[in-house]
């Protein structure tokens, strides 16, 4: 018989004062308050047409950094931009709106831009990566198509169609739902192929794209009905689903199928999870990775300490601790160090999880997680725990202290300054690769977010159904180009 957790509160002194919480919590709050700004000056500084330091980038259009090697633009990177800042504006912050409605009328023409990957006429050219700044097409060599940019820009135009519905459904219908429908008749029609992960390496089929999809059609269906409108495509969400659990093998997720000969264990899958992470969740849902699920939690243990022994910087950082997180350890891109939004985003799914156990009132313990709270509270064991449980309040709060381990690696890598570059010095820590990344900013800003309990809405994980036996159903999407008017 598994035994019960037992006498776990009696070390909550231990687990609070231990080496997890690389620094005290005041220390975290300071530098936290310190860096925020630093980081929302830094994303529109690299925003046009105002950006100061990206002259010539047209208005909304996000540039992943300064530096000559990555002044374009990057769908995902645009739409993972501004969903954080779509949340923020649906916070309270309105005077992000204007950029807003620049980012979707700048998304609007992208759309019909023909490009290498194809153009607009049978949706193919929206999969195109990455674009001038000026929004013109980039003829060069890439990693091409990479299917995950619809979907993600469709994530953030409906986040923002949801918040201004009621007031404005005019202009959500004229604005927002041509580019949204475009988006998702993509997804709907070419879901199923392979093509380029996130890093831009491995031509295969990957968790984070099928997952970011997975969430648009679900998202995209309620927003369809909302206007009244129809999303044909959306009816294959099942299917999706479906697909995604097949990443999952048992003890860990495979990042990539095929995995290119590397081990699989991936910072996309930890990245997966934030953003499929459901703030009205009402179970913690191994289907979609919730963050606080069995197979989520057990994944992040893996990929973390996948990294202990791979960069010097981690020193003794054992398991439990927070530790310097990059894409795979495999990696060999410039010199194949930590990168800010990967120790972030490890971070950030550890604020996710309490606040999920908090909305549910239960915390629960599985065969498959119990490795990784027994990183944090030795003598955890498999079971279901209350919210108003010593346990829980043990758990959680040890949990919230390993998360903040990871926010002290980043402070501790974080120049006087506050420029948080692409990557971080495997062995010295130093500022490494391109200077003042867009994602990196925002993932610092996203993280933080979710530590003071700002939430993106919810978005309806638990209707999703997954179905009995997989198969590749896809259907023709209808592609047409917006036309936006005024806001």
């Amino acid at each position: 018989m598994l035994r019960t957790l037992v006498g776990l509160s009696a070390v909550l002194p231990a687990v609070v004062a231990s080496p997890y919480q690389l620094h005290k919590r005041a220390d975290i709050d300071a530098f936290i308050e310190k860096e925020n700004p630093i980081a929302r000056e830094g994303i529109l500084n690299n925003i046009g047409a105002d950006g100061k330091l990206v002259p010539g980038a047209g208005p909304g259009i996000v540039v992943a950094s300064p530096s000559k090697e990555y002044l374009y633009t990057w769908t995902r990177d645009a739409a993972l931009t501004f969903l954080d800042l779509i949340h923020e504006f649906i916070d309270g912050d309105k005077e992000l709106e204007p950029l807003i409605q620049q980012y979707i009328t700048g998304q609007a023409k992208i759309q019909g831009v023909a490009n290498p990957s194809g153009s607009l006429e049978d949706g193919a050219g929206l999969a195109e990566p990455k674009f001038n700044i000026d929004s013109t097409a980039f003829e060069g060599e890439w990693g091409r198509p990479q299917r995950d940019g619809p979907a993600l820009r469709a994530q953030a135009l409906i986040a923002y169609g949801n918040a201004i519905l009621k007031e404005k459904k005019d202009k959500v219908e004229q604005n927002i739902w041509p580019i949204v429908a475009n988006d998702l008749a993509y997804v709907g029609q070419y879901w199923n192929g392979v093509g380029f992960d996130l890093w831009e390496e491995v031509n295969a089929t990957s968790v984070f794209t099928i997952s970011v999809q997975h969430k648009a059609l679900v998202e995209g269906a309620a927003f369809a009905k909302a206007l009244g409108k129809e999303c044909a495509g959306c009816a294959v969400a099942p299917q999706i689903l479906c697909r995604l659990q097949e990443f999952w093998d048992g003890k860990q997720i495979i990042s990539n199928q095929p995995s290119n000969g590397r081990g699989g264990l991936d910072l996309a899958s930890i990245l997966t999870s934030l953003n499929s992470f459901d703030s009205g969740a009402k179970t913690c849902g191994d289907e979609t990775l919730q963050p606080c699920s069995a197979r989520a939690l057990a994944n992040h243990k893996a990929v973390v300490d996948s990294f202990r022994e791979t960069y010097g910087i981690n020193g003794d950082r054992k398991a439990g601790q927070g530790a310097a997180v990059g894409r795979y350890k495999e990696d060999t891109y410039q010199g194949g160090n930590p990168w800010y939004l990967g120790t972030t985003a490890a971070a950030e799914l550890l604020y996710d999880a309490p606040y999920q156990w908090d909305k549910q009132g239960t915390l629960e313990i599985t065969d498959v997680s119990l490795a990784f709270f027994k990183d944090v509270a030795p003598d955890a064991a498999v079971g279901k725990f209350k919210k108003d449980s010593p346990e829980y309040k043990t758990i959680t709060e040890a949990i919230k202290g390993y998360a903040d381990g990871f926010i002290a690696v980043v402070q501790e890598y974080t120049p006087e300054d506050g420029g948080l570059n692409e990557q971080f010095g495997r062995d010295d820590g130093q500022p490494k690769s391109v200077e003042k990344l867009t994602w990196s900013f925002a993932a610092f800003r996203s993280a933080a977010a979710r530590r003071a309990g700002h939430v993106p809405p919810a978005w309806g994980s638990d209707s999703s159904a997954s179905v009995s036996e997989c198969s590749g159903d896809t259907v023709p999407g209808e592609y047409a180009q917006p036309k936006p008017g005024d806001w």
